[in-house]
Parts: structure tokens; C-alpha cells; sequence
């Protein structure tokens, strides 16, 4: 776990943010497919799942809280082998990415925006890798 906490601690010092605060939950695929249908209307286990803290009615109650984030690890698992890669890595990827949609990125409104993410995943990435947690 604690490599976890560094390594989200690395992310928010990226995204100017090193005192946000984010819980960080890792469940099955049974548990991830039940929060994906109850609050996304998906049927079916997911990856990685971001509640967000700064939206909404509430969301000027600790401007410090960013969110959650939900990781499948069974689904990181399969897919670390289907990509040939560890499944630290894959967690590691997966976590970078619910990170950034706490923040507002978005993978799925444009082309534009889904590329703007990516490269700000890479980049981040490229810094734990670099720091060696």
C-alpha cells in the first residue's frame, strides 16, 4: 500500500495539487460491475472507475477532497497478461488514469480531449518511472 500512496502522491505533485486528498479503492470484478451499473448505468465489470469530490451540490465543502478512485484489480490482472506487461504496471497505469479524471480529464467527449489525456498520462507515468517507486 505504500507504494500505492507514493506513487498517487507523485500524480498529485504533476498536477499542482500536493495537498489534494483522494481515497483510493481496490475490488473485484463483481464489486467494480456493481458500482459501474449503480452509477454509470453499465452492465458489466470495468477498469477503473473516478468519483469526483469537485462537482456537484457539495463540491465547495473541502476543496482539498478530490474524489475516489475504484480499481478492478482481477480486470488489471487479465489485462497486464492480454498486454505482456506486470501487473503492478497496469495498476499503476489504471490509477494515473482515475487520478486525471478526478481533475477533469476525459477520455470519451472528443478526440482532442481523449489525446490531451493521454499525453498527460504518459508524461506522468514517465515521472514514477523515472522516481523508481
Amino acid at each position: 500500500m505504500e507504494k500505492i500512496r507514493k506513487r498517487a502522491r507523485i500524480v498529485l505533485n504533476a498536477l499542482d495539487c500536493p495537498e489534494g486528498e483522494l481515497s483510493i479503492l481496490i475490488l473485484d470484478d463483481l464489486q467494480i460491475e456493481t458500482l459501474n451499473e449503480k452509477y454509470l448505468k453499465r452492465k458489466c465489470p470495468t477498469n477503473v472507475i473516478a468519483f469526483p469530490m469537485q462537482e456537484g451540490k457539495f463540491s465547495n465543502i473541502n476543496p482539498r477532497l478530490l474524489g475516489d478512485v475504484v480499481i478492478s484489480l482481477e480486470t488489471a490482472r487479465r489485462e497486464a497478461k492480454d498486454s505482456g506487461i506486470t501487473t503492478e504496471m497496469r495498476f499503476t497505469q489504471l490509477l494515473v488514469h482515475g487520478i486525471l479524471h478526478l481533475f477533469g480529464y476525459d477520455h470519451e467527449t472528443t478526440l482532442k480531449e481523449s489525446l490531451r489525456m493521454e499525453k498527460k498520462s504518459d508524461a506522468i507515468l514517465k515521472r514514477i518511472e523515472e522516481t523508481g517507486e
